[in-house]
């Protein structure tokens, strides 16, 4: 085996790797089930393209109106996150 051929595969083999245990790191993921920025009340898409990632520690989906709420989100996470809760358990009651 060439040494190019080598390298190619090594990194063929790390991106399969990488890809899969971004894949099974999501798996149970709770789905943001609001149409709403939990920090500014905007309407998703409202602010531009909205931003999404998985808050780790309770595996919940957030989405957000915008990036810069990210930094409001940072500061009192579990703040928001009962404020999800809230309004999830708010609409299941309607």
């Amino acid at each position: 085996m060439t040494r190019n051929t080598f390298k190619l595969t090594l990194v063929v083999l790390l991106s399969f790797f990488c890809s899969s245990a971004l894949l099974l790191g999501t798996k149970g993921t709770k789905a943001y089930p609001l149409q709403e920025c939990l920090v500014s009340d905007n309407k998703l898409g409202s602010m531009g393209k909205p931003y999404k990632f998985v808050y780790e520690p309770q595996n919940q989906e957030v989405i957000l109106c915008c990036k810069p709420c990210i930094k409001k989100f940072n500061k009192k996470p579990e703040h928001y996150l009962s404020k999800l809760t809230e309004e999830i358990e708010a609409g299941s009651q309607k």
